[in-house]
């Protein structure tokens, strides 16, 4: 691959050390989000069991396929995440990979820069969105 050499200021080759992570949220209440009902009239639905919980599934995707998975009770927040970087991610990681981050709050905290950095392996930040 040619070196992409602008993206952000930095010479990235080999597309086998790219390390993308991303988070889902998956909520446990079973109900569509979407349906249909006669016109003018709401459509209800139930809670089997009556209750819910919300988790967060994280895991990182590489050329080679998916790593690092990981889940986690409700809502991911700046504690969590840095634990899964520490705990999992950074376990994995190699000498020279690049780990791609989003725009995601809890991905721009210096402390998951850090520790990724720790390892001989690279973050780059999120660019800002217009």
């Amino acid at each position: 691959m040619s070196d992409g050499g602008g993206a952000r200021g930095q010479s990235l080759r080999d597309v086998r050390q790219y390390v993308f992570p991303d988070e889902c949220g998956v909520t446990t209440d079973l109900l569509r989000r979407y349906g249909r009902s006669p016109r003018g009239t709401r459509l209800h639905d139930h809670t089997p069991c009556g209750h819910w919980e919300t988790h967060t599934v994280i895991a990182v995707l590489r050329l080679d396929g998916m790593g690092a998975p990981a889940v986690f009770d409700g809502p991911i927040d700046n504690p969590t995440f840095l634990a899964y970087v520490e705990q999992v991610l950074v376990p994995t990681l190699r000498p020279g990979d690049v780990v791609v981050l989003d725009n995601l709050a809890v991905h721009k905290q210096p402390e998951v820069r850090t520790a990724i950095e720790q390892v001989g392996a690279r973050a780059i930040p999120p660019t800002r969105q217009p």
